[in-house]
């Protein structure tokens, strides 16, 4: 039988950190021509991310069309249950070294997709493969498919059983360690500042479209996020201009950016916002008079939390040993200028605390039965904030108590690092939370204010595949962690 043919085949392009206003200043002053077309050519919105707003949780919702209470990665460094250990997906190399940087590494390229990920979450890619079409991906962290894929440098499987091979997409490429196809890209990682990562996914997605190889492709270009974080939010416009470079890449093999809207719908969005940061606080300190596992030396039976923190926003967790309630670790952060908002759950309520106010609320009858005060999560601040902090608390991996940092403030990592003088991102607030989406060559729009949760439904509906059920929960029906 012949492979099926899509309704029409999609390309999502997703540049990390890009903020609207980064995007509309580009455009502005003529540095972005490629996605000047696209704007052009489609439409143009103002998405919402999930909640907390970091890589991991974002990549994560775009691939799964779900909040964490579904997909159940809670953050970029959490605290793991079941195996009693810290997880740390590359907050810095000094958090990864305090966790083990050979099980950081194994944690953030295997078991993030393969196993901490929801079995009862399917990704777009699986979706797309199970339709008989053929998913691609280019350096794609949340890269969960159907396909084995054997790693390229058979060096490291022999030294480490657990680098043998990966699960992803039919043609699939990460970061030169995994790739389906010969294609003589250059090394991904050879120069960050130099926008070598996007480079190298240029070059991968340019031979790709080159042959049509694939029915649905997202196409990750990280290093915009990298020279923000180091610059700050308002500076790497030459970042974004290389990322623009890249995305022309698949116009010219295409033909022209016309051709390349004849054969493809085109989707572009980011992740996360970002927001410029000049304080850092560790969380940690609010409970210096307790027992806090720090890594992997300490004793979780000998420990009363587990604080995993890394940019904008940290968690909680309240061990078997700790005398202290949830809402007795809530209320320490009543002081700390670096704790904007404060979350956990207290019976089928969720609460926020902010500045010794609360605010409680649940889902009801569609919307959000609430007691307190209401405008202590104001929409123009903290948007879509009802539902996000539900969800993030909803998620099995988070902690009892998650913290959502003030304005200008980020939380060092369990390394001490921080990108004070930078960018960074992961709170509530409107600027790391506010994401540009554009769309073109569909048949149909994005709502005025789309949620990233929503498009991998758009992007299956315009392949002619049918929604999974897990992207189609949303808060009414999500239930309270456990």
């Amino acid at each position: 039988m012949p492979p099926r043919r899509a309704a029409k085949k999609v390309v999502l392009v997703v540049i990390d950190g890009l903020t609207p206003g980064m995007l509309e200043r580009g455009i502005e002053e003529g540095r972005v021509p490629a996605l000047s077309h696209l704007v052009d050519q489609g439409s143009y919105r103002r998405g919402v991310t999930t909640f907390p707003s970091v890589t991991p949780v974002c990549l994560t919702t775009i691939a799964t069309g779900a909040h964490p209470d579904v997909h159940h990665i809670p953050h970029l460094s959490w605290y793991h249950r079941g195996e009693r250990r810290i997880i740390e997906y590359g907050s810095s190399f000094h958090a990864m070294r305090a966790v083990g940087a050979r099980q950081a590494v194994r944690d953030a390229v295997f078991n993030m997709s393969h196993s901490h990920v929801s079995s009862r979450a399917t990704t777009v890619f699986e979706a797309v493969e199970d339709a008989g079409l053929v998913p691609a991906a280019i350096n794609f962290t949340c890269y969960r498919g159907r396909t084995r894929h054997p790693i390229r440098l058979p060096e490291l499987a022999t030294r480490n059983r657990w680098f043998e091979a990966a699960y992803g997409p039919k043609r699939f490429f990460f970061f030169n360690l995994f790739e389906s196809d010969p294609t003589g890209a250059p090394l991904a990682v050879r120069s960050r500042v130099e926008g070598s990562t996007d480079a190298y996914a240029g070059y991968v997605g340019r031979w790709l479209v080159t042959r049509d190889g694939f029915d649905f492709l997202v196409f990750y270009l990280p290093d915009f996020d990298y020279a923000s974080h180091l610059a700050g939010p308002a500076s790497p416009l030459d970042a974004l201009s290389r990322a623009d470079a890249s995305v022309g890449q698949l116009m010219e093999a295409a033909g022209g950016p016309d051709e390349l809207l004849e054969r493809y719908a085109v989707i572009v969005c980011a992740d996360h916002g970002q927001t410029h940061v000049d304080k850092v606080a560790s969380l940690q300190e609010s409970f210096s008079d307790l027992r806090v596992l720090r890594g992997r030396r300490e004793d979780p039976d000998a420990s009363d939390v587990a604080i995993t923190a890394s940019n904008r926003s940290g968690m909680v967790y309240r061990l078997p040993a700790c005398g202290a309630s949830t809402r007795e670790l809530a209320r320490r952060l009543d002081g700390e200028p670096a704790a904007d908002v404060v979350l956990f759950r207290e019976g089928p309520l969720a609460v926020a605390r902010r500045r010794g106010q609360e605010l409680r609320f649940a889902p009801e009858d569609g919307g959000w039965g609430t007691e307190g005060e209401r405008g202590l999560l104001e929409d123009s601040v903290y948007p879509d904030a009802l539902e996000r902090a539900w969800c993030a608390l909803a998620c099995p991996n988070a902690g009892e108590v998650i913290v959502s940092a003030a304005d200008g403030y980020e939380l060092a990592d369990l390394g001490g690092r921080h990108h004070s003088g930078g960018g960074s991102h992961g709170s509530l607030q409107v600027g790391d939370s506010v994401v540009p989406i554009i769309a073109a060559g569909f048949g149909e729009e994005l709502g005025e204010c789309p949620s990233l949760t929503e498009l991998a439904p758009f992007v299956l509906s315009a392949l002619g595949v049918e929604v999974p059920d897990s992207m189609a929960r949303r808060a009414e029906t999500a239930g309270a962690r456990v």
